[in-house]
């Protein structure tokens, strides 16, 4: 807009300087008798009125359902997945992995104003998925998570935990972990990371999955099961000490994953008792737009604009 102005001022001076070089300024004043120099300036008003309107509407004002934003109140979910390869065994059918993919899932389904994240964890963790409402987007990765996902093998929950913290940023919403693992590891480090989720407010709730007394990894080419280097089966046993350490320093809950549907539903209960708030961010509402109420004003000034005669009545 200063610009349209600046211009429109440099045309009035070179208007000015050509009108004085015509000639003798009463003759010349004669013949621009029809000139009114206020309507030039009014019709001007009315082309910033109309554009600055065009501006805003472009924008697309808008305002999320106040309803619906009241009814997103919830919490900060991280789903920390154990994908390395003692996560193959089958001593619960079909295999340890299926079994936790199943679980997560029917969890996602019953948290539906809460944002979902994940990580996957081996030998190393990685933040899968950040924080998101898309909850059909969560299932996605959760149904392609597997072994190949992370080069390293091992079981990495000290890591799995401090990626976690990572994912709820700077949310000011109930944040909780729910790992779900065999609990293989002799990772020193996970009681740690434990005690420090904690300190932050953060529940970390554990599901073991698999038998104390194990189960064998098979081969997925040859289909035979997997061997040490001095040859003896090799045999994935469940650590639910650590598990339950993990979920009882933070005041979680531990739960065996030998039901699937009252897990989901131990750990929804559970879930249920905290505190919920509205989402900070509203990327998933629907909202109320503003901009015909600008675009319609703009058009009507615009027409105004071009129709409003720049030379005085009577003349032509």
């Amino acid at each position: 807009m200063p610009l349209f102005v600046a211009l429109f001022g440099l045309y009035q001076w070179w208007r000015g300087r050509a009108i004085k070089r015509i000639g003798d300024p009463l003759l010349v004043k004669g013949l621009l008798r029809s000139h009114a120099p206020g309507k030039a300036v009014f019709k001007l008003i009315l082309f910033l009125l109309a554009f600055a309107l065009g501006c805003v509407a472009v924008a697309n004002p808008r305002q999320p359902d106040k309803v619906q934003e009241d009814a997103r109140a919830g919490i900060d979910v991280v789903l920390a997945l154990d994908v390395s390869n003692s996560m193959l065994a089958t001593d619960v059918a079909p295999s340890r992995m299926q079994r936790a993919k199943s679980l997560l899932s029917k969890l996602i389904d019953q948290l539906p104003d809460d944002r979902i994240g994940l990580v996957v964890f081996a030998g190393n963790a990685y933040i899968q998925m950040p924080l998101t409402t898309d909850h059909n987007a969560a299932k996605l990765f959760i149904a392609t998570a597997g072994p190949a996902v992370v080069a390293a093998q091992g079981t990495a929950i000290g890591q799995a935990l401090e990626r976690s913290v990572f994912a709820f940023g700077e949310s000011e919403r109930f944040k909780t972990v729910v790992l779900v693992s065999d609990g293989e590891t002799h990772d020193e480090n996970a009681e740690a990371q434990a005690k420090d989720l904690a300190s932050k407010g953060i529940m970390i709730n554990t599901v073991g999955i698999g038998l104390p007394e194990g189960g064998s990894l098979f081969d997925t080419v040859t289909n035979a099961p997997r061997r040490d280097a001095a040859g003896n089966v090799i045999i994935s046993r469940l650590n639910e000490a650590l598990l339950q350490q993990l979920a009882t320093a933070t005041n979680g809950i531990y739960r065996n994953l030998d039901n699937t549907d009252k897990t989901v539903s131990e750990i929804t209960q559970q879930l249920s008792q905290v505190e919920k708030k509205a989402l900070g961010d509203t990327s998933s509402f629907t909202y109320h737009t503003f901009y015909v109420w600008l675009a319609l004003p703009m058009l009507l000034l615009l027409g105004v604009e071009t129709f409003f005669p720049d030379r005085k009545k009577g003349t032509k």
